[in-house]
C-alpha cells in the first residue's frame, strides 16, 4: 500500500507518495517515491482526495515496473532497455553487437546502481580494455593437413559446408590453416569425427582492444545512460565526463589506377561470378551487403541503371538474412557503364544455364549473387574468395571494402562534383564522404592548382 505524506513549504502544498516494492539480493527494502503537486484551483479537501488517487496510480505504475529510480542496477536497467529500445530502434547486427558489448560491459560495471555511477568506474573499465590480453578471440588454427583427412574421408568441402552449417569461405579459411573461433573448429571435428584437440590448436592474441573498439563500448553505454537521463531515472550521464582514448585517424586503402587496371585484368581469368562481384563494386562503390542483395529485378539493361533496394547480411544462429538499407539515402539508383552491363548480361546467360541444369534443386531468389542451388551467397564468401584473390596476386593488400575506396577516389581524381560522389555512395550527409575521402579531394585540388598556374603562366611572361 502506498502511503502519503502531505507536507507545506514556500511553493505551496506537496505529497510526498512514497511505495515498498519488496526487498533486494542484499536484504534491503526497495523504496519508490514521487512528488505530486495540486493545480492552483484545487481546494485542500480535493487535493487530499486527489493525492490518494495518485498513490493509487503511483502503487499500480510501481507494481507493474513502470517506475523506477536510480538505486537500478546498470545490467538490470541495460536488460530492460534492450527488450524495450534496442529491439525496436536497432537494426539486427547493430543489436547483436551491442548484446555483445553488453557481455563484458556487465562483468565490470553491471553490479553498480544507476545513480552511484562514476566517470572513474568508467574509466577504470577503459583502462582494464586496453590491457594486454583483454583480448576474448582466442581461435583455433589447424595443426594437421585438413585438406589431406577431407580426402581420406571421402569429403568435399562443399559437403563439409553442407554438414556442419558454416559459411563456405569459414570452411576454406580453416583448411587453408587460417584461425578459426573456437566453436568453428568443433564443427569440423565433429563432422571429421575427430577429437579437436588432434585437428586444431588454440592460438590467443596478447593485444589490448584498438581506441575505436573501446569508444564504441563508451557509446553503447552513453546511449543507455541517455536514456536513463530523459527517463529521470539519474540526473546526468557520467559519461559526459570521461577522457576517452584518442582516435586513431586511418585513411581508407585504396587502389591507384594503374593497380585497378591491373585488377581488371586479372580478373578476366577468375570465376565468372566473382569477376561479376568485384568489377561492380569498383564500377559502382557499392557496399558488400548491398550487392550482395542484388536481384535481377533491380537491373534496368535498358537504362543501365542499377537500383539498391536491400542488403544481404549474416548473423549467427540467423544465417544469412534480407535487411534495409544503411539509411535512406542507401537506396538509390547508380548508373553502371556499358561494359559491366555487358558483363551482367554474360553472367545472366551463365545463371540461367545452371539453373536449367539443376532443375528442381534450384531454389529462386532472384538473387544475382547465389550458392551453386540459388540461395543468397553468405557475404563472406565474397571476402573470403577476394582475399585469397589478391593475396595471390602483386597487388597491394587491399580488402573488399577497399573497392568503394577506389571507386569514390578515381572519381573524384577525374574531378566528379562531390555532390554526384556522395549520392553514389548512398552516403546521408555529403560531410561524411568530405571526411573520408579527404586524401583525394587534397590531391584533385593540388592537381586543379598545378591547371591553373599552366593556364597563367603564359600570361605572367607576356607581363
Amino acid at each position: 500500500m502506498a502511503t502519503v505524506t502531505k507536507r507545506k513549504g514556500k511553493k505551496g502544498t506537496s505529497y510526498l507518495l512514497r511505495c515498498y516494492c519488496g526487498y533486494d539480493i542484499a536484504g534491503q527494502q526497495i523504496e519508490r517515491n514521487c512528488t505530486w503537486r495540486p493545480p492552483a484551483n484545487m481546494t485542500e479537501r480535493q487535493a487530499d482526495k486527489e493525492a490518494a488517487r495518485q498513490a493509487f496510480l503511483f502503487e499500480e505504475r510501481c507494481r507493474t515496473g513502470q517506475v523506477l529510480d536510480g538505486s537500478v542496477r546498470f545490467a538490470d536497467y541495460a536488460e530492460m532497455w534492450i527488450k524495450e529500445r534496442g529491439e525496436i530502434t536497432l537494426r539486427p547486427r547493430t543489436l547483436h553487437s551491442y548484446k555483445s558489448y553488453l557481455t563484458r560491459i556487465n562483468a565490470a560495471i553491471g553490479h553498480i546502481r544507476l545513480d552511484k555511477l562514476q566517470p572513474h568506474h568508467l574509466s577504470k573499465f577503459y583502462a582494464n580494455l586496453m590491457e594486454e590480453g583483454i583480448r576474448q578471440n582466442a581461435h583455433c588454427k589447424a595443426c594437421v593437413d585438413l585438406s589431406a583427412i577431407l580426402k581420406q574421408v571421402g569429403l568435399k568441402q562443399y559437403e563439409l559446408v553442407n554438414q556442419t552449417g558454416l559459411a563456405q569461405c569459414t570452411v576454406r579459411s580453416a583448411v587453408h590453416g587460417k584461425p578459426v573461433a573456437s566453436k568453428t573448429a568443433q564443427k569440423i571435428s565433429d563432422a571429421l569425427g575427430r577429437p579437436i584437440n588432434k585437428l586444431f590448436a588454440l592460438t590467443e592474441s596478447p593485444e589490448p582492444l584498438a581506441p575505436e573498439t573501446v569508444r564504441k563500448y563508451h557509446a553503447v553505454i552513453s546511449t543507455i545512460l541517455n536514456t536513463a537521463v530523459k527517463q529521470q531515472v539519474i540526473f546526468s550521464n557520467p559519461c559526459e565526463r570521461v577522457e576517452l582514448p584518442r582516435s586513431q585517424h586511418k585513411d581508407a586503402e585504396y587502389l591507384q589506377e594503374s593497380d585497378a587496371l591491373q585488377l581488371l585484368d586479372l580478373l578476366q581469368s577468375a570465376p565468372l561470378q566473382y569477376r561479376v562481384a568485384v568489377e561492380l563494386l569498383l564500377y559502382t562503390g557499392m557496399r558488400r551487403g548491398e550487392l550482395c542483395g542484388l536481384e535481377w529485378k533491380d537491373i534496368n539493361f535498358e537504362t543501365g541503371v542499377i537500383q539498391v533496394r536491400r542488403t544481404s547480411q549474416y548473423l549467427p544462429g540467423e544465417g544469412v538474412f534480407t535487411d534495409e538499407t544503411k539509411n535512406y539515402s542507401s537506396s538509390r539508383a547508380i548508373r553502371a557503364p556499358a561494359s559491366a552491363l555487358t558483363l551482367l548480361k554474360a553472367y545472366r546467360t551463365w545463371q540461367l544455364e545452371q539453373r536449367l541444369q539443376l532443375g528442381d534443386q534450384w531454389q529462386d531468389y532472384d538473387r544475382l549473387f547465389t550458392t551453386w542451388n540459388g540461395k543468397p551467397m553468405h557475404p563472406d564468401t565474397l571476402s573470403g574468395w577476394f582475399h585469397d584473390f589478391i593475396k595471390d596476386s602483386s597487388l597491394p593488400p587491399i580488402h573488399l571494402h577497399s573497392l568503394r575506396h577506389t571507386n569514390a577516389s578515381l572519381l573524384i581524381a577525374a574531378n566528379t562534383n562531390l555532390q554526384t560522389v556522395s549520392s553514389r555512395l548512398g552516403h546521408a550527409n555529403f560531410s561524411t564522404t568530405a571526411k573520408i575521402y579527404a586524401h583525394a579531394i587534397q590531391s584533385a585540388d593540388a592537381a586543379a592548382a598545378d591547371t591553373l598556374d599552366d593556364l597563367l603562366h603564359p600570361v605572367r611572361k607576356k607581363a
